[in-house]
């Protein structure tokens, strides 16, 4: 037979050091403590690729809307004429609707709550198919005009492109879910050029808890995003906030009523578009579509301001360059078609729309109290102040909406009214209205939650490898004595029993048992023959636990399911990709688990 030569030996040296690198990497990601300096560099490469990807969303978007509309800017729909942008809209709402009809129902499913359903029941593992359904149709609604924002879009890129990045590497689940987290915050950082927002976003809307170890591979993610974003398109921050002068103590009464105005419009527009969604879910999805169109487009034959994302309108209302009556009709035609446009399911983003609809309402109240003269702020002030009060009340998001204000504006003087505006609207969303997060109430309208028990954050942290248990050898349940002392000479804690004939469920037999089982053997008269003596592990007097198999990159909480949904209370730990599926590392127990999240 011909050995093989040195230039074949390689590959598979190559692999085998680099599996015994990657189980390495495995066992210490799991902890997320040791893997730290693993996760911030994951986190930075996490930034670059999704800020990249969102990058060629925006430009694909941009140069589109550029292209097509006359005045040859993303935002110019008021260029064309009310006809056009009726037929634009509708046009627009039948290409999404008949690309939707066409893919199957699993690959429909796009957005910012795509992304939390997969956390929560996929561990974070995003299929790269629906985010280029997402790209696609997106950038189609957003080029037509419809009345969403490009956030919603860039969240599940981002979010995806942390998630292939953890799968490609092969990185534990509980990994996974922190660079799902930093492809969240560098998406919001590019759409925005806000990274601290990204940041605070990606934490309290997407994981939905905050920890010491997140916070640095989520921070590195929205830095390089940030960077990138700005040697592409500048510094320059989404909107032109100008410098204004701000409220005086004695209007926080005021700010507040801003705010409690503001909790109240965010109710509704909650209310209205969850209405909307259980009224029209039963149709089919490219009547929705049209029908989206068809009213986005009715709308803004009248109001063109409300197509797109309205970056173009919040910034004339920050600069104080509308009148009071057109501010009104702008709130109620954005508040309907964006409301209307995401109960249907038009599959973009409500981020921006909602800020539009903040700011028209924080300008009307400055408006009206500058005119009355009960007010010192200018009129741009009481603007992003409803911009903030309404991200906060919508999302259920106080934190990032303050951080993200704090950003714009780049003052400290706005923290104290800013507090006040975004506090004030959350508490009477919530409290006065019982609305939670608008995110979460489409999850429950599919039918779905987000499980964010303090025990489920918990067992999400941690993965299985880092408190399995390692000293297990696999065993066929026949075996002769003479075999059994030499499988104890190894000194396992656990034995792996597989039947040959598949005829009995896995179990795990504690070494200890069979020890004794054969100490007792020694001492019977006559003593037996070891070589001639044969067991069969099934029937020896032994606690013999049913077992399931987990893979190595699983977390506690899918181990503490499968522990539920098998009936079961030892795991065996496979490896989770190729010929390491029938490598067996360890097991983990249900004292391994309760003793984790007691401590």
């Amino acid at each position: 037979m011909r050995k093989p030569g040195f230039a074949e030996l390689i590959p598979g040296f190559l692999r085998l050091g680099y599996q015994r690198f990657l189980e390495a990497q495995q066992v210490r990601l799991a902890s997320q403590v040791e893997g730290l300096p693993m996760l911030a560099l994951l986190g930075l490469v996490c930034g670059l690729i999704s800020g990249g990807i969102i990058i060629l969303f925006r430009l694909a978007v941009d140069s589109s809307s550029a292209s097509l509309l006359p005045s040859g800017t993303p935002e110019g729909f008021d260029s064309l004429s009310g006809t056009t942008r009726l037929l634009l809209c509708l046009a627009g709402g039948l290409i999404v609707g008949v690309v939707l009809q066409l893919l199957k129902a699993r690959a429909r499913d796009v957005g910012v709550v795509h992304v939390l359903e997969r956390l929560d029941y996929h561990q974070g593992h995003l299929p790269i198919r629906n985010a280029i359904v997402q790209f696609v149709v997106g950038a189609i609604a957003l080029v037509s005009g419809q009345s969403v924002g490009r956030e919603g879009p860039s969240v599940h890129l981002g979010a995806t492109g942390g998630s292939v990045l953890g799968r490609m590497l092969r990185i534990p689940n509980n990994g996974v879910r922190i660079l799902v987290g930093c492809g969240v915050a560098a998406a919001i950082s590019a759409a925005f050029n806000t990274p601290l927002a990204g940041v605070i976003f990606a934490m309290e809307v997407v994981i939905m808890e905050y920890t010491v170890i997140g916070f640095t591979p989520v921070i590195l993610a929205a830095v390089s995003s940030a960077t990138l974003t700005r040697v592409i398109f500048g510094d320059d921050t989404a909107f032109s906030v100008p410098g204004m002068a701000t409220a005086a103590l004695i209007e926080l009464p005021v700010v507040a009523l801003l705010g409690a105005l503001v909790g109240c419009l965010a109710a509704a527009f909650t209310h209205l578009t969850l209405f909307t969604n259980s009224l029209f879910t039963r149709q089919p999805i490219w009547r929705r579509m049209l029908l989206a169109g068809l009213l986005t487009g009715l709308i803004a034959f009248w109001v063109p301001h409300i197509m797109g994302t309205g970056y173009t309108s919040i910034d004339a209302l920050l600069l104080a360059e509308l009148s009071l009556g057109f501010i009104l009709i702008l709130l109620a035609a954005k508040f309907t078609a964006t409301s209307l446009s995401i109960g249907l399911g038009m599959p973009a983003g409500l981020i921006g729309p909602i800020l539009l609809i903040g700011a028209s309402a924080g300008a009307a109240i400055g408006v009206i109290m500058n005119s009355l003269g009960w007010g010192t702020a200018e009129a741009g002030f009481y603007t992003i102040l409803g911009m903030a009060a309404m991200m906060a009340a919508t999302l259920q998001a106080p934190l990032a909406a303050l951080i993200y204000l704090l950003e714009l504006t780049t003052s400290e003087a706005i923290i104290l009214p800013g507090m006040t505006a975004v506090i004030t609207a959350s508490l009477v969303t919530r409290v006065v209205f019982g609305k939670s997060s608008i995110y979460r109430h489409l999850m429950l309208s599919r039918g779905l939650d987000y499980r964010n028990s303090p025990l489920s954050k918990a067992l999400r942290r941690i993965g299985v490898a880092s408190v399995m248990d390692r000293e297990i050898l696999q065993q066929e349940r026949i075996m002769s004595a003479l075999d059994a002392e030499t499988l104890l000479s190894k000194e396992p804690r656990w034995i792996l029993l597989r039947d040959a004939k598949g005829s009995r469920k896995n179990s795990v037999l504690p070494a200890t048992d069979l020890a004794r089982h054969l100490n007792e053997l020694q001492h019977a008269k006559p003593v037996p023959n070891p070589e001639e003596m044969i067991l069969d592990l099934y029937k020896i007097p032994a606690k013999r636990l049913d077992t399931a198999a987990i893979t190595i990159v699983a977390t506690l909480q899918e181990a503490h399911e499968k522990m539920l949904s098998e009936q079961c209370d030892v795991l065996y730990i496979t490896g989770a990709h190729g010929p390491s599926r029938e490598r067996i590392y360890g097991v983990v127990t249900r004292e391994h688990i309760e003793s984790s999240y007691r401590v």
